[in-house]
């Protein structure tokens, strides 16, 4: 695994990808980030290591543009600008990081095993909760029944 920390660009494959997207025509950007999304939400039986890294990434561009998401990696994320996304992509990302994370994933097994597995899933979880904030505990009945 050519991964050096859990952030969503700390792996080559999504160094990779972010090269990809700053060699690709501003046009393309948008859509080879939905085809990443879009092929780690489907997976057909297991999601490869790569994909997932891939779309890990990817949903790390749509959070960056989200309200209350952060930045994507400025060392080794895009360096090109990135259009602006349609809400549509959010639900495809959350749904991508459901896939990353459940079984049978090949990249949520490694990081089972890896010493940093717990922060990675932690990170997983942050990208995810800004894309589709978990609800709040009700503290009382609103009505008895």
């Amino acid at each position: 695994m050519g991964t050096w920390d859990n952030g969503p660009f700390d792996n080559d494959t999504a160094a990779d990808f972010a090269d990809d997207l700053d060699e690709a025509a501003v046009e393309e950007r948008e859509p080879m980030i939905r085809r990443v999304l879009k092929r780690a939400a489907d997976p057909a039986d297991c999601l490869d290591a790569p994909d997932a890294e891939r779309a890990v990434a990817a949903a790390a561009l749509v959070v960056a543009q989200h309200p209350g998401g952060e930045p994507s990696c400025a060392n080794y994320g895009p360096s090109e600008p990135l259009p602006e996304f349609p809400a549509d992509l959010r639900t495809l990302a959350v749904d991508a990081l459901d896939q990353v994370v459940a079984e049978p994933s090949e990249l949520a097994e490694l990081w089972d095993e890896a010493a940093n597995g717990p922060k990675w899933h932690q990170e997983i979880t942050r990208l995810r909760d800004v894309l589709d904030p978990p609800l709040p505990p009700q503290e009382e009945a609103l009505f008895e029944i």
